[in-house]
């Protein structure tokens, strides 16, 4: 019979060497590419509240009552498109203007009753944008946004390489939590191991979405491939195709066709285009604009297509949460509370890795 208080049998001299080969590699990434990671996250913290500090910081921006007015929209359309407009948001309840994407990482801001241009910023004049810049690409374009993805690919084997170390034996849980006030090197040795521990599915959350948007088109294949995707939705083709875009019509029909959502984005249709297509944000979607998509004739008496993204496979639905739960846009404050402390947290287990290693040693 076995003795249930039986000593477990000490670690093999493979398991030491590769625990110590597993320690050092933490160290040593932690200080390098964990530093890279800990001042993207810290960037990451203060975008969380984008939006509120653009409205605190810009007051011309917040004084207005969040009404779409369709023709205000086709105008802007129609002047903004050749200065390259990617997309324009309409007015929202958190931010009441126009918000237009420009090719070149431009946003520009225009009144909702009237459209005159109340504010443009780049990375270049403004400090969000500059924040937002480095945070999505390092500064550095397609290649500062593949030299993130690998930080973040060596983010996720810290986490889960100090999770290995950190793993208590059966019985020594509540040691392991536990954080001493000292001596220094056992203080942050302690406070590091357990921190980590502690908000491990806070950090993997931050650090696997933000990857999810980062590698979009593979996490989508593989989510997809696992959990399935409704077909393709394909707007239908109306049956008379106007000369000229009748814009207050067609964006009543729109947000008559989402009237528990709301219509949050259009791109500028392409010259003689049949359609007019609308991102929209139906009720219970967690996407802060929305993946549904409605599209009108260009007269705006028919609907042509209404797709409603919560209604669509879990693959489809669980890649459209990857870029709301990095940015916290479901949840309400504590969320977003929870992510600013996520993106504190890699540079408070630098700190203290970075404590621990330079505590004094005793000569030899």
């Amino acid at each position: 019979m076995a003795d249930g208080n039986a000593v477990p049998a000490p670690p093999s001299r493979l398991q030491r060497r590769l625990r110590a080969a597993l320690a050092w590699l933490h160290l040593w990434l932690g200080l390098t590419a964990g530093t890279l990671f800990a001042l993207v996250s810290l960037a990451g913290s203060v975008l969380v509240f984008h939006t509120e500090l653009l409205l605190a910081t810009r007051p011309q921006l917040a004084a207005h009552a969040p009404v779409a007015d369709g023709n205000v929209m086709g105008r802007l359309l129609q002047e903004q498109a050749p200065r390259g407009l990617t997309v324009l948001d309409l007015p929202q309840a958190g931010l009441p203007v126009w918000q237009a994407h420009f090719s070149d990482g431009r946003r520009a801001y225009f009144a909702p009753d009237d459209g005159r241009l109340l504010l443009e910023r780049s990375h270049h004049d403004d400090w969000l944008m500059w924040l937002h810049h480095w945070h999505v690409e390092l500064l550095g374009g397609a290649t500062g946004k593949q030299v993130l993805g690998v930080a973040g690919w060596i983010a996720m084997f810290l986490l889960l390489g100090g999770l290995y170390l950190w793993w208590p034996k059966r019985g020594r849980l509540g040691g392991q939590l536990r954080w001493h006030s000292g001596p220094p090197a056992r203080r942050w040795l302690s406070w590091h191991r357990s921190s980590g521990a502690l908000t491990l599915p806070l950090l993997a959350l931050a650090t696997i979405t933000g990857l999810g948007m980062i590698y979009h088109a593979g996490f989508r294949a593989v989510l997809v491939g696992a959990l399935g995707a409704g077909p393709t939705p394909v707007a239908a083709a109306p049956a008379a195709v106007p000369t000229d875009i009748d814009w207050p019509r067609v964006l009543a029909r729109a947000q008559a066709a989402f009237p528990d959502g709301r219509i949050a984005r259009i791109a500028p249709p392409a010259p003689g285009a049949s359609i007019v297509s609308f991102r929209g944000q139906a009720a219970g979607e967690w996407h802060p604009v929305g993946r549904s998509v409605v599209a009108t004739s260009r007269d705006g008496r028919q609907t042509l297509l209404r797709y409603d993204a919560t209604a669509d496979a879990p693959g489809v639905r669980l890649t459209n949460a990857i870029y709301p739960l990095h940015v916290a846009a479901v949840g309400g404050l504590p969320m977003k509370l929870a992510m600013v402390a996520a993106g504190l947290l890699p540079t408070f287990l630098l700190v203290t890795g970075l404590l621990f290693w330079r505590r004094p040693r005793p000569r030899r």
